[in-house]
């Protein structure tokens, strides 16, 4: 069966980050931000994803049962694949982002570069800012080794003792203090320019007076980066809660998962750093000069707003924003915002409206990944302060967030909040609240889903759905979900609208696609529109390839890894894919089904992917509201026409730029804030006309 390894699926995805930061028609400093994003993309696969196969390697495992090749092969893949993305890095960055910024009179410089006034400064600087942080110390053969903190900065170096010129060369560390002070440090100079030099550099210009009585010879950065996996061992025993904190220390200790070095390193001086350290040769990777180029979101801007994208202003849902009584707009119809063209403040009114509202007596929230400073979190607090019955579950494995998530569960506890915690074995993974009011006589609910987080700060860059329903088919499952969670006892009913991963999410979604097949057989229209973020599961690709030589026409808008292969002779004719990577992050799920000519359509927090459909606590949920239905419909249509920023995905992983036939250049997420805003117009001027 045609099958793309999901990793180097995944390493495609990131080219993707990367075209965006070599595209001339990208303002420049959004090129700069896209070279921190994929930097800051490739070390968090460093840690999870690279880290999995050398435990594999070292474990002795011969094979891995999704890709069919062995753990080194798969290393030797990536790293073949990183180092010409690197090579390609390095290139963008000083043929093309250097040259850009020096028109606009910003000039980065290395020590050598330096004036006399700008090698006072940076003397200065380096005394009085970083020489407490800096850590220098002697590496020495067989001796304790020096511990390399995860992701942090160092430069190595070689050096002899003066006046012995045939004295072997010796070893040395400094620390970069990046976790200190910031990377980019603004120079003396004239007023109509902008110089910096990176704090590497300060470094390197001062590392004499670290090492009196030795000549330096040369310098070289390197970085660490260490296993992030919580290897929680017997998962289903015990204390989790304890478990996840004592795994949460040991993350910043565990192995090596990824050594970055300077590419010019001599070949000795790397052999004798991999042995100080008990490196071996797929832990280590070639970079440039420099690392952790995730800080580029740093960079400086110097008020230069005409270098950044236009702004687009997010639009107010005035429907829901504005409603006299927020409840009594969800009991007259479903309302529906797509952030971040429209603001979240809909959304924020729906807690902050319930924690308010005398008349509110239960509010429930799943709580994945949550803004450091939330709205949402506090609306709840004062909700159980003023009485009400408020249950939180909050899933503390979701990866980098664990440790904020146990904060915020704690100070609920502390609040009057009841919080459950996650389950052993599955993750939970849907984005539901559940309002309980009483109107007049009677109790109704109100529900939110979506397929984005309950996250403020992501809200404004992650492009995401959300339906505010009062729809009894919906509320009252979007309860038994919360009963579940609650109680762990499986529901009485089953789930007849939502499709909810571990009941009936992975034979929902098959049995929408049987239907299609079989559609197709009997010579009747078939088709499917599915956008989600990853689409790696066997299963999954297995049906669409039947669907797709059945003769169902699919059509896929995969953001991130695409194992499926589209297009291929025998299996996957019938299928067509592409990817958009844009100035917002595509993290919707949506999937269309035609079903007979009645366009079912869900959204969803779920990727098709093994851990979704298995593992993972999902919820998609149908759209029954026609004009919502069509809005939705609207946009992928919008979305499948792009072709300025979509991709097409095939077998080669060419990335090339998808042309969807037409002259006019069409950017989808501009067309879709266009398009949300046209129709926001028109709703208010029906809504303000006299015969309303």
């Amino acid at each position: 069966m045609p099958y793309i390894a999901r990793d180097i699926s995944w390493l495609s995805f990131n080219y993707r980050v990367l075209q965006e930061a070599k595209d001339p028609a990208v303002p420049l400093f959004e090129r700069i931000k896209f070279l921190a994003i994929y930097s800051s993309n490739l070390d968090e696969f460093f840690r999870v994803r690279m880290a999995n196969h050398r435990n594999l390697i070292r474990i002795g495992k011969k094979t891995q049962r999704e890709l069919h090749i062995s753990p080194r092969q798969a290393v030797r893949a990536i790293q073949r694949i990183v180092n010409e993305q690197q090579e390609e890095f390095a290139q963008i960055f000083e043929e093309k982002i250097i040259p850009e910024l020096r028109r606009h009179k910003i000039f980065i410089k290395r020590r050598l570069d330096l004036n006399e006034e700008e090698r006072e400064f940076v003397e200065s600087y380096f005394h009085d800012h970083m020489l407490p942080f800096v850590q220098p110390v002697l590496l020495v053969k067989n001796k304790i080794r020096p511990f390399l903190n995860n992701a942090q900065l160092y430069l190595s170096i070689l050096l002899q003792p003066l006046g012995s010129p045939n004295a072997p060369n010796e070893y040395a560390l400094v620390k970069i203090p990046s976790d200190h002070l910031p990377r980019f440090i603004l120079l003396p100079g004239p007023p109509d320019e902008h110089n910096l030099i990176i704090l590497d550099d300060i470094v390197r210009n001062s590392v004499s007076w670290m090492f009196p009585g030795y000549e330096i010879l040369d310098t070289f950065s390197l970085k660490l980066t260490r296993d992030a996996e919580l290897y929680i061992d017997d998962e289903f025993s015990g204390d989790l809660i304890g478990k996840i904190k004592s795994s949460l220390v040991k993350r910043q200790v565990g192995p090596a998962s990824r050594f970055v070095y300077d590419a010019e390193i001599p070949a000795d001086f790397l052999e004798f750093l991999k042995d100080v350290f008990n490196l071996e040769k797929y832990d280590t990777l070639k970079e440039g000069r420099y690392h952790n180029n995730f800080d580029f979101f740093q960079f400086p801007d110097f008020g230069m707003s005409h270098l950044k994208n236009p702004e687009l202003v997010p639009l107010a849902y005035k429907p829901l924003e504005e409603a006299p009584d927020f409840f009594a707009a969800l009991r007259e119809r479903d309302h529906m915002i797509h952030v971040p063209y429209e603001r979240y403040d809909s959304a924020l009114r729906f807690f902050e409206a319930a924690a308010n509202d005398p008349n509110v007596t239960h509010i429930k929230i799943v709580q994945y990944r949550v803004a450091k400073k939330s709205r949402i979190m506090q609306a709840l607090i004062r909700a159980v302060e003023a009485g009400k019955q408020v249950s939180v579950f909050i899933e503390v494995k979701a990866r980098f967030d664990e440790e904020a998530n146990l904060r915020w569960g704690e100070k609920l506890e502390q609040a009057g909040v009841t919080v459950h915690y996650s389950f052993p074995g599955v993750k939970v993974h849907s984005k539901l609240a559940l309002v309980r009011r009483i109107d007049g006589n009677e109790a109704n609910l109100y529900a939110y889903l979506a397929t984005g987080n309950f996250h403020e700060d992501t809200a404004k860059v992650y492009a995401d759905f959300g339906l505010f329903t009062a729809d009894p088919r919906l509320v009252n499952e979007v309860a038994r979900v919360f009963s579940y969670l609650e109680t762990v006892k499986l529901p009485d009913q089953p789930f007849q609208h939502l499709l909810v991963g571990q009941f009936n999410l992975r034979e929902g979604l098959e049995e929408k696609i049987n239907y299609e097949i079989k559609q197709a057989k009997a010579g009747k229209p078939a088709w499917m529109i599915l956008k989600m973020n990853s689409l790696q599961d066997l299963r999954m690709i297995e049906k669409l390839y039947e669907a797709s030589r059945a003769g169902v026409k699919i059509q896929l808008i995969i953001r991130g890894i695409c194992c499926l292969v589209p297009g291929k002779k025998g299996w996957s004719e019938n299928i067509k894919a592409i990817s958009i990577v844009d100035r917002y992050l595509e993290h919707a799920r949506v999937f269309v089904f035609h079903h007979g000519g009645e366009d079912q359509l869900y959204l969803s927090s779920a990727d098709w992917m093994v851990r979704n459909l298995s593992y993972r606590i999902e919820t998609a949920f149908p759209i029954y509201d026609p004009t919502i239905k069509a809005e939705i419909m609207e946009t992928l249509q919008v979305q499948l026409s792009d072709n300025v920023k979509a991709r097409v995905l095939n077998q080669s992983l060419s990335n090339t730029y998808h042309h969807s036939g037409s002259d006019l250049a069409i950017r989808s997420q501009v067309e879709i804030y266009y398009t949300i805003k046209r129709r926001l117009e028109e709703g208010a001027k029906k809504y303000s006309s006299p015969a309303n």
